[in-house]
């Protein structure tokens, strides 16, 4: 196995000998070749340091890989399961969500098995992770002997990328995988539409960003119908903002018309709620005694108490729409914050001990992972004896419920002030996930 090259070893040693420069105007009097020279210097010596590493990460992912599959075997795991759950344990053990550790995998398979002049890029620092990645990806379509006859062509090692962009090497990429098999790089844009999706992440200030990948025609037809929409709107003087209508003073920017346009068809009304349940979580001190400890939206995140209030405040006064506001009592334990019950009067809604879990877990209990709640399953399998219950629930995401179930992976409940479960994998190794903690818990510092 490689090792790190002296000089990059060298640079960490060095940090604690650099000497540090802070007033402004001894640093402009430095001659040239001493302090600022040596610091640019380590600089790019820890970069290069970071690609060694990361060639290094993929070599040993492999390498678990192909141990992992051979103890399967030896177990009689059947040869279609074997290799399942492998990408999960690169993801704990690198602090990655489950889904970037399925692709940190897939990378490194990649560059060891089909790009070796790439990996070697990567070795000695030409290359960076993520510009390694898009070699990767852009030859993905490609079959094993035409990938490996691309990355002889481009030879990253050669440094046929110094001083080259992203969008120069995703070019480069693109038109020598084209060369090699242009009829699969046609499949491959005919087979992306069926990744059509909608996601939603939350952006900084109450604010989020709804994301839809479309194929490029329906693409620009929705765009251009929310463009044609305000237009129309401020060409007629309809684009009065909602909270001065009447006032004669703001006029909506074109982009926010069509953010309004948006939300007002997909939901049906203006403000964008009607008949959906959002869940924000509060204490009562918040709602009704104007405290400052911040709210929690589900699916979102931390929110400022004076917003969650307005929300609230905002969807009682609607008497235009159909709309109720159903407020849900979670009780907490006084010293740890931990859900203990609920009690509910949205009588629109079935199955309470879900709706608990899904508030309490907020996303995926997997450590990393922060992907939605999708499956609500015993942590202690039924078939083992589990219960039904909340201590023995928890929320997961599909491919992490489905990961916990193969051989070698097994959860528990732990003693804890917050609901905590601990993961132990094939390896032997353990990780703890904690429930977040509630508006209004202060964990004790011991």
């Amino acid at each position: 196995m490689e090792r790190i090259g002296e000089k990059q070893a060298g640079a960490v040693m060095a940090l604690g000998r650099a000497p540090v420069v802070t007033d402004s105007l001894q640093a402009a009097t430095v001659p040239a070749n001493t302090v600022s020279t040596d610091l640019i210097e380590q600089l790019r010596v820890l970069e290069e340091m970071k690609s060694a590493i990361t060639a290094l990460q993929a070599r040993v992912a492999v390498a678990f890989d192909l141990a992992q599959r051979a103890e399967q075997a030896e177990a009689g795991v059947p040869a279609s399961e074997r290799g399942r759950g492998v990408g999960a344990q690169v993801a704990l053990a690198r602090r990655e969500s489950p889904n970037r550790g399925g692709r940190l995998l897939g990378l490194a398979k990649a560059l060891v098995t089909e790009m070796p002049r790439t990996l070697a890029a990567l070795q000695s620092g030409y290359l960076n992770e993520w510009r390694a990645t898009l070699l990767v990806k852009e030859t993905a379509c490609l079959s094993a002997e035409d990938r490996c006859a691309v990355d002889e062509e481009l030879a990253p090692d050669a440094g046929t990328f110094d001083g080259k962009g992203d969008k120069a090497i995703i070019a480069a990429a693109k038109a020598a995988a084209y060369r090699r098999d242009p009829r699969s790089v046609v499949g491959r844009a005919s087979r992306a539409a069926a990744e059509r999706t909608v996601s939603l992440r939350p952006a900084p200030d109450t604010m989020s960003y709804l994301t839809a990948l479309l194929p490029v025609a329906q693409g620009v037809a929705v765009y251009k119908a929310l463009t044609q929409a305000a237009d129309s709107a401020r060409s007629s003087g309809k684009a009065k903002s909602f909270e001065d209508v009447g006032s004669g003073r703001v006029v909506r920017p074109r982009g926010q018309i069509m953010a309004d346009t948006l939300v007002e068809r997909i939901t049906g009304t203006p403000g964008g709620i009607s008949g959906i349940t959002i869940d924000l979580v509060m204490t009562d001190r918040t709602l009704f005694q104007g405290d400052s400890e911040p709210a929690r939206l589900q699916g979102y995140g931390v929110v400022p108490a004076e917003w969650a209030r307005t929300v609230v405040g905002e969807e009682q006064s609607a008497r235009d729409r159909e709309f109720s506001v159903w407020l849900r009592r979670l009780y907490t334990a006084p010293a740890t914050g931990d859900l203990l019950a609920t009690d509910s009067k949205a009588r629109l809604f079935s199955g309470r001990l879900r709706r608990f879990i899904e508030t309490r877990d907020d996303s995926c209990r997997t450590p990393y992972c922060d992907a939605p709640i999708r499956h609500i399953d015993h942590v202690i399998p039924w078939h083992s004896g589990g219960q039904t219950n909340l201590g023995n629930g928890a929320g997961l995401c599909e491919a992490c419920n489905h990961t916990k179930e193969n051989p070698g992976w097994s959860t528990r409940a732990v003693d804890a002030d917050v609901h905590t479960l601990e993961i132990s994998t094939p390896t032997g190794h353990t990780y703890q996930s904690k429930a977040p903690p509630l508006p209004g818990h202060r964990p004790s510092r011991t």
